[in-house]
Parts: C-alpha cells; structure tokens; sequence
C-alpha cells in the first residue's frame, strides 16, 4: 500500500511540475504573432484572435483560444469570412518538452462562415492562396523564433454547430446551411486524410440532408486539394420534390487547382433514384464565365416517376381560375450566359410514361448564352430519331430553330403511347425544318414556322374504311336505302405521301396522296393547332373493284371522283363522303352513257341510208 501511495505522489508531482513548466516558461500566446503573420502573408486577409491562449489539463493536456475572425475581402456584404467561438487543441506531451507543437486533436465549436460570391466573378475564396501580401526580409525574421509554424501537425479536427451562408448576388439571396459535424483525421499537408461531415438545409419547399466521407489531401503550396473515394448521401423532401421525397447518391474523386483556377471531377457512380450514370466533368474557373467540360454515360431512365401528376378536376379548376397566367410568362434564360459548356451524353434507354426510346446520344455546347445541339439521335419503335437544334437566349424572348428528321418508325404504336391517338398506322418517314421565338406554349404554336413532307408505307386510317362506305353509297344508289356500313372502320394503303408548312398556328398539307389497290384519294387541307380543328377537302376514285376488299368485277363507279371531306379534331376526327356530288357523278356517267347510245343508233341509221 505504502509503494501505490508513494507512486501516486510521484505522478502527481510530475503533473504539477508540468504545469508549472507550460504556466511559466511554455507560453502559447507565442504563436499568435506568427499564426496572425502567416495568414496575411498566404491570403491578404486579417486574422483576428481576441482571446489569449491558454493551457487545459482535463481531462487532457490542450490549448484553448476563442473569438477568431478572418476577414472577407473589402466591400463585401458579409465583413467576416470566418468566425469561431471556441477552440480546443489537444497537444502531444513529449514534443512539448522538445519546445515543439503536435497537436492531437483540433475541436471548433460556434463556427460561422459566409461565403459570398458576386456576378463579377469576387468571391470569398479570392487570395486564399495566391500569396496574399508579399512579406519583406524583416518580416520573414520575424516571423521565425525558438518554436517554428512549420513543426505543427495536426492529428484531426472536429468542426460542430457550424452556421454557413452562401450569399449570391445574381439573385440577391442568402442560403443557410446547418453543418452538424465536420471531421478530419490525422492530417498533414500533402498526405491523404480521413474527412467526414454531415449538414442539414431547410427551406420553405425543400428540405436536404446530406453526408460523405471520403479523403482529401492539400498541397504543401495550399493551392491544390484532392479528394479520392468521396461517398455522399443525399435525401430531399418536399411538395415540389417528384414522390414528395428522392434520394441522390453518388461516389466521386476531384482535384482542385486554385493557382491554375482549375478542377477536374469523376463520378465513379451516380444513382438518382433508379437511374445510374458516370462520368467525368472539368472546369476552368480563371475567366469572368467558367469554361465545362463534362459527359455522362447513363444506364435505364425511367423518368415516368418524376413526371407531373395532375388530378383532372384541379387542371380544370386552375385552368378556370386563370391559373396558367403564370405559365404565360417568358423563362428567364440569363443564365445560360453564366457558363460555357460543352456537354456529350449517352443513354441505354428513356422511358417516358409509356414512351421507350434507346440508344440516346447528343451533344451540346453553350457559350455566351447560345445552346447548341449539334446532334441528338435515338432508336425508338423501330425506327431512328435524328434531329439538331438551337435555342438562343441572348434576348428577353428567345429564339429557336431546328432540324428533325425520322425515319422506319411504326407510326400505330409511337402515336398511342404517345398521344393515346389510334387513327393511323405504317412505316413512317418523316422530315421537318423549322424556327421561332418565345416559349410560352400558345406562342410556340403562334410563332413557329416550319416546312417537312411525310411518308408512311403499306399502313392503314383507321376510323374510317372508305371502300365501304362507296360501297354502301353505290348500293343506295342502285335503290337498296337500308345498306348499312358492316366492317371493321380501316382502310388499308400501299402509300401516304405529303408536304407541309406551318405558320401561325396552322399546319397547311396541299398535296395529300393515298394509293391503295382499290381506291386513290387526293386534295389538301390544314390543322388548326390552336383549336386542333381538321378541315380536309379530298377527292377518291374507284381504282378496282370495290368488292374485293370483295369483289371482282370492273366497278361501275370506276373513274368517278367523289369528294371526301375530314373535319372534327385531332383527337375525334370525322370522315364523311358526299353522297349528293357521288349521284350527280353517276347520273352524269349514265347521261352520257344514254346519250353515246343514242348517238350509235343515229349514225346506225344514217349509215343505213
């Protein structure tokens, strides 16, 4: 017992003659010139430590200080950069004695940082490490004394109750963010080390939180950073949010330069929900517009989760109310000059709803606020999609033009899914050129102007079978009043050709051809697109016999035009025959039948005399 006392005495009388060692002859407040000197010598900015350093013994050996600021640049909204209540650091014993500093642990608490960026290009980030003020030989002496900055290591850090606000200019907005815990393992510069963190945003129609971990490593010169292997974890929420609820997950590596204005990023893997991607994105930061560079690989979207759903009776409501006026109202396109981008992405599959297309690619550029797609092509009911555009946004109202061009599409099966519209079917061709201004919808419609031609092959019109309805019409003819159409309503052609143009909101075809082993159908006619009203004038002749889709005879309206009219809308189109023009054809065929008779006998008998 006597032997644990006195050991206990020992230890004791070691502890207080170290802290009388580290109260008397190790003052901490030492470093603060040099600490100060450092920050005004790398980064311009005033480094300001109200408090002393002091020496903690409980539960472990540390040095505290608190009520740091470093300053933003002149003329910013927020003067401070960077302020901390309190800071905790942990020290290693032995370096101690040796008159050198190791901390074990670095612990902020009450962090505040505001970061402002402003449309300039300033931002709070500017000077931190492109060398500040150049020191003078007298300073750099004088930054040098008995215990050197440059021995200080760092075991790690913990950041907590941190408050950061993103200020913007363009917008005139200030984002809050609540950063629950910052951590950093054993670091030193030019070494990877541990980093962790975990932050939470509210807003009034959003709410994120988001954690990762990861390493990064900094450059001795402090102007490069790296981080390798970075997992992070993002949920949202909200009304506006698709499911009122998405998760974003993705790992990636990122090198920053800031000397060069320079950085380079790897997603390794992004999964939106059900959608996965990779890619790789590189940006030139060092201009007044940030120059990007990226492409995505993504694997099945099926955005269908994330489309709009809208119950019937709420559009109409809104619709009564006059709710659309807000959609009435021209996008704001000025950010499209805030960045030049060249963008190539590809896709295994698109699902839309019902619409499956594959094999998407396009390509894209924007600079000085012009969008470019120079190529967007994708597989889709077994045909192509090759199509390229561009949308300008220079201007309050933007312009835009394009080219499209579809070709082997099953015309039957791309029209239900899309329109849930089965009125036609075939092989499809289909070209088309065009251009306008504004993008609110109705002048979308208004403004376009636009010329193609189609083609559909060995297809069919359904809602209508035309054969049996000069069938019916030739049987009231012939006396037969309670001929009543039978069948299925389609009518089958080898070819349907076409051109068009468009402009101000009506789509003009002057040249319609329909060619069928039994019938031709000709004329012209237009579709409103503003009251997606159809009015089509045609004509139809008798080619064959009309029984054989039934018989097999010469038909007695063979030759005989007979006007054929489309009205209604696109979505009810109504077929009807003039039966009045058909009679007033075939009594002018018997006419002149009777009468070429007629004639025959004359010179019959003439000839006879």
């Amino acid at each position: 017992m006597k032997f644990v006392k006195w050991l206990l005495i020992v230890f004791a009388s070691l502890f207080l003659l170290l802290i009388a060692y580290l109260t008397l002859i190790f003052d901490p407040n030492d470093f603060k010139p040099q600490i100060v000197e450092a920050v005004k010598k790398q980064t311009g900015r005033e480094l300001v430590i109200n408090q002393d350093l002091n020496w903690t013994f409980f539960p472990s050996i540390g040095i505290t200080l608190g009520d740091i600021s470093l300053s933003n640049p002149n003329g910013f909204k927020h003067d401070t950069m960077l302020k901390v209540d309190g800071i905790v650091a942990e020290v290693a014993l032995l370096p101690l004695l040796s008159k050198e500093v190791e901390i074990a642990q670095l612990n902020l608490d009450g962090l505040t940082l505001n970061f402002d960026s402003y449309k300039n290009g300033r931002s709070s980030m500017d000077g931190l490490t492109s060398g500040g003020e150049k020191a003078d030989k007298a300073s750099d002496e004088s930054a040098q004394g008995s215990v050197q900055l440059s021995s200080l290591n760092i075991g790690g850090i913990a950041i907590t109750n941190t408050q950061v606000n993103l200020y913007d200019e363009a917008t005139g907005k200030t984002q809050a963010l609540a950063l629950e815990s910052l951590t950093l393992g054993e670091f030193s510069l030019g070494q990877f080390a541990d980093l962790g963190y975990k932050f939470s945003m509210t807003q009034p129609e959003m709410k994120l939180a988001s954690e990762g971990k990861g390493q990064i490593k900094v450059d001795p010169s402090l102007a490069k950073i790296a981080i390798k292997d970075f997992e992070i974890e993002n949920s949202l929420e909200g009304d506006t949010i698709p499911n009122k609820r998405m998760n974003i997950n993705l790992t990636t590596q990122l090198e920053l330069d800031n000397k060069a204005k320079t950085m380079a990023l790897v997603l390794s893997s992004l999964n939106i929900e059900q959608i996965k991607a990779q890619g790789k994105l590189s940006v030139n930061y060092g201009a007044k517009v940030p120059d990007v560079v990226a492409s995505m690989s993504f694997g099945d979207i099926d955005v269908t989760p994330f489309m709009a759903k809208e119950d019937g009776a709420e559009g109409e409501d809104k619709a009564a109310k006059g709710d659309g006026a807000a959609a009435a109202k021209e996008p704001d396109l000025t950010g499209m000059k805030a960045v030049n981008l060249k963008l190539d992405l590809d896709a295994k599959s698109v699902i839309a709803d019902k619409i499956k297309t594959e094999n998407w690619l396009m390509k894209l550029t924007l600079k000085n606020g012009v969008l470019n797609v120079s190529e967007l092509s994708a597989d889709l009911y077994q045909g192509k999609l090759l199509a390229s555009a561009q949308l300008d946004g220079r201007k309050p109202v933007a312009s835009y033009r394009f080219n499209k061009k579809i070709s082997g599409i099953k015309v039957r099966p791309l029209l239900a899914d899309a329109a849930e519209v089965d009125m036609l079917a075939g092989t499809t061709n289909f070209e088309v050129a065009g251009s306008g201004f504004s993008l609110i919808p109705d002048n979308i419609k208004r403004n376009l102007n636009a010329k193609g031609q189609f083609e559909v092959a060995d297809g069919a019109l359904y809602g209508v079978n035309i054969p049996q309805m000069l069938r019916d019409a030739k049987a009231k003819l012939a006396g037969n009043l309670n001929a009543a159409s039978s069948g299925e309503k389609k009518t089958d052609f080898t070819s349907l050709t076409g051109s068009f143009t468009m402009a101000k909101g009506i789509v003009n075809n002057p040249d319609l051809n329909m060619a069928s082993p039994l019938i031709r159908l000709q004329g012209k006619g237009n579709v409103n697109l503003l009251s997606e009203a159809i009015d089509y004038a045609l004509k139809t002749s008798v080619v064959g016999s009309l029984e054989g889709q039934g018989g097999a005879e010469k038909d007695v309206l063979y030759g005989v035009d007979i006007p054929f009219a489309i009205g209604g809308s696109i979505s009810e189109p109504k077929f009807s025959l003039d039966t009045a023009a058909l009679f007033d054809a075939k009594l002018k065929k018997e006419t002149e039948k009777a009468t070429d008779e007629l004639k025959d006998k004359l010179f019959k008998k003439l000839g006879g005399l």
